[in-house]
């Protein structure tokens, strides 16, 4: 069996007696741990990293310098409930990126799923939900209660107004501003946001055959370029395109979203 790596901590960084942190962890100098916190194995904080609440951290993520993670939220409605913000394992979080805890309105957690990738001077607000393989490029920002599938990615400047989805594999282009929820494997871009097409480097690179992708592009133009109402296009839909469970994602979406999609 291999020996167990070990808990480094410089002893310029301040660690409350009330935090936990596993086997393999390093924290370097000038971070504040507070009380309540639990670090995973492995998991490495650089210089001047803020982390407090009630944060559960999993193993082999880096936290790089000057980020804050589980601080209060940014909501006047917030009254210091007992809520939380829990991440799991092998995420990148980079410079002076904040990622606030979750609020009784929104089910009192910010969830942070696994192999994200959260650039520089990025927002995450709180009852977020990033799920997993998501990447958020430099200064965008999440609102409340957004929820960002599994491998979607927003670019570079790019903000998202509260309570909207962002489906799986999906794009949104560089200082786009999204009001409503984006459908899975698109892509879009602008201010306010329009749906522009098919994500379909995205698609390619999540290992789709030619097959899967035609069969989106199929439903795609029947959904978004037919000019029929939502509920006749997924009906069209099921009569003229392949049965495929990424077609059962892409109109499951589209239906069950409240603030109405991107188009």
């Amino acid at each position: 069996m291999p020996a167990l790596k070990e808990t480094r901590i410089d002893p310029r960084a301040v660690v409350s007696d009330g935090a936990e942190l596993d086997t393999g962890v390093e924290v370097g100098p000038f971070s504040v741990i507070g009380e309540g916190v639990r670090v995973g194995a492995d998991t490495v904080i650089g210089s001047h990293v803020v982390l407090e609440g009630r944060t559960t951290i999993g193993s082999g993520n880096r936290i790089f310098q000057f980020a804050s993670v589980g601080a209060i939220p940014q909501d006047l409605k917030y009254a210091y409930e007992e809520s939380e913000l829990v991440i799991g394992d092998r995420n990148q979080i980079r410079e002076c990126v904040t990622i606030n805890k979750g609020t009784e309105g929104g089910g009192m957690v910010t969830t942070i799923g696994d192999d994200n990738l959260i650039m520089a001077y990025s927002h995450v607000a709180h009852d977020c939900t990033i799920e997993n393989g998501v990447i958020m490029a430099n200064a965008t920002t999440l609102a409340g209660h957004v929820t960002m599938e599994d491998g979607s990615f927003i670019a570079g400047l790019g903000g998202i107004h509260q309570f909207c989805r962002v489906g799986r594999l999906a794009f949104i282009g560089a200082g786009s501003i999204v009001v409503k929820d984006v459908p899975p494997f698109t892509t879009v871009q602008g201010d306010r946001a329009k749906l522009v097409g098919l994500n379909l480097e995205g698609l390619k690179r999540s290992g789709l055959s030619e097959e899967k992708v035609s069969n989106l592009k199929k439903a795609y133009r029947v959904l978004f370029r037919s000019g029929l109402v939502l509920d006749e296009a997924v009906a069209r839909i099921k009569v003229e395109v392949s049965p495929d469970p990424n077609i059962e994602i892409l109109t499951d979406f589209v239906l069950g979203s409240k603030r109405g999609v991107v188009r």
